[in-house]
């Protein structure tokens, strides 16, 4: 069953910058969420699109299925979206034989910046950087389709001090 481990983490400085890639812009939606799972549509540099189903509850593995669309028909999907559209380049920076991957959100998530590392298993140990930040891992706030919800713009100065 294809799986996803993941630990998500704030960025708290941009010492990722060194070494990164030139980034991958999205934008990607929320078509559909339930309490079991999300459906999302995504668009890669506006030239390629995937549709990604994951179980819903936030934590460290999750399990996850992508397909790849036709880009007209992610275009499509779109404009089925529950709440708004997120917009953000993801850079891969190297760190400790890891690729981190660092998402800069913009529009009404401006602000934002969360650096995540995917694991090969729940207990694989790996070096934090120096430019990470607090682990949010499992906070449900800092989810992109939580995101699309109630945006960044919108949190009150205690939902930025990590109080969910």
């Amino acid at each position: 069953m294809p799986q996803e481990i993941e630990r998500k983490f704030l960025v708290a400085s941009d010492g990722w910058r060194q070494g990164a890639d030139h980034g991958t812009r999205f934008r990607q939606a929320y078509i559909a969420e339930t309490d079991r799972v999300v459906v999302r549509v995504r668009i890669e540099d506006d030239t390629r699109g995937v549709l990604t189903i994951k179980s819903a509850a936030p934590g460290l593995s999750r399990q996850e299925f992508e397909l790849p669309l036709k880009l007209e028909d992610a275009e499509l999907l779109i404009e089925l979206r529950q709440g708004s559209l997120l917009h953000k380049t993801r850079f891969r920076a190297p760190h400790e034989g890891h690729t981190w991957e660092v998402d800069i959100y913009a529009g009404d998530n401006d602000g934002l910046v969360i650096a995540e590392i995917e694991l090969s298993s729940e207990d694989e140990k790996v070096k934090i950087p120096p430019w990470v930040g607090r682990e949010v891992t499992g906070a449900a706030s800092y989810y992109a389709a939580r995101l699309a919800r109630h945006p960044y713009a919108s949190w009150s100065e205690a939902e930025r001090g990590g109080r969910e």
